[in-house]
């Protein structure tokens, strides 16, 4: 998930052609909607006033909102909505790791 977050968003990344963009779109959002109810699940378990849980929920909102923003007509919205859907993997992949290793 990182990997694929980090093509899009590394300093030095390259522009994508517009079919690669598309499918690294679908498999970003691909992610997240797998992301989200495991997170969900750790968070779960986690009393609500628990800073890390109570800051996965928050991400996920936000993922959740991300997920039904339209990419735009334009190939610099596209690549912007790319880029906030792989800041929204990456936060998804930390709050998972938060979650189980944060609490033990």
């Amino acid at each position: 998930m990182r990997e694929t977050a980090a093509l899009i968003l590394s300093e030095d990344a390259e522009l994508p052609s517009i079919p690669e963009l598309v499918v690294m779109t679908l498999r970003l959002r691909g992610m997240i909607m797998l992301a989200i109810p495991e997170i969900e699940v750790a968070a779960a378990r986690w009393p609500n006033d628990d800073i890390p849980a109570t800051c996965a929920r928050a991400c996920i909102g936000e993922a959740q909102m991300r997920l039904r923003m339209e990419p735009g007509v334009k190939l610099p919205q596209q690549i912007a909505h790319a880029q906030r859907l792989a800041r929204s993997v990456r936060a998804l992949a930390d709050h998972y790791v938060n979650l189980g290793s944060a609490h033990e």
